[in-house]
């Protein structure tokens, strides 16, 4: 693990970037992109957990974040509104993704792998730190960077038959 990520206790973010790691490949069994999520919330407790289902459920916005983020409201009990909540994902989110977890007001994104064809938290855009936008969340990248980009590269290798 890099980086320490305020607010949060170390161990329980390793733990759920562990759980983020399995949940991705678990997505493979149907198709998807190897892509974990788990929310946190305030307490390091788990609030919710998915994994990448656009081929699963044919649904473009499927993306593990939103699954996770969407799960994480119902159980949070706060309606939409995650306050304190950590999201946790093997690849740095998109901009859709990135903007779901500003609405959210999570308190914070801590990613894995950057993605540098699409991240929207530092390395193509950097939706999450737009001062435009009325809630920026703290961003940690590189936490269990390489465990991530494996289980990519593997993924798109077999995909693409090399």
């Amino acid at each position: 693990m890099t980086g320490v990520v305020p607010g949060v206790v170390p161990d329980a973010v390793d733990a759920a970037m562990v759980r983020a790691l399995e949940l991705a490949a678990a997505a493979q069994q149907w198709g998807d992109t190897p892509i974990g999520a788990v929310v946190l919330g305030s307490d390091g407790a788990v609030l919710a957990e998915a994994a990448n289902e656009r081929e699963k459920l044919g649904d473009p916005t499927a993306h593990a974040e939103v699954l996770a983020l969407r799960a994480a409201a119902r159980a949070h009990g706060d309606g939409w509104r995650l306050t304190g909540a950590t999201l946790v994902v093997t690849l740095e989110p998109c901009t859709m993704c990135a903007g779901a977890s500003v609405l959210a007001r999570v308190a914070r994104v801590v990613y894995g792998a950057d993605d540098p064809k699409a991240g929207a938290a530092g390395s193509l855009w950097d939706v999450v730190r737009d001062r435009r936008l009325n809630h920026r969340p703290e961003v940690t990248g590189g936490v269990r960077a390489e465990e991530s980009a494996a289980l990519l590269r593997a993924f798109f290798r077999a995909k693409r038959g090399l």
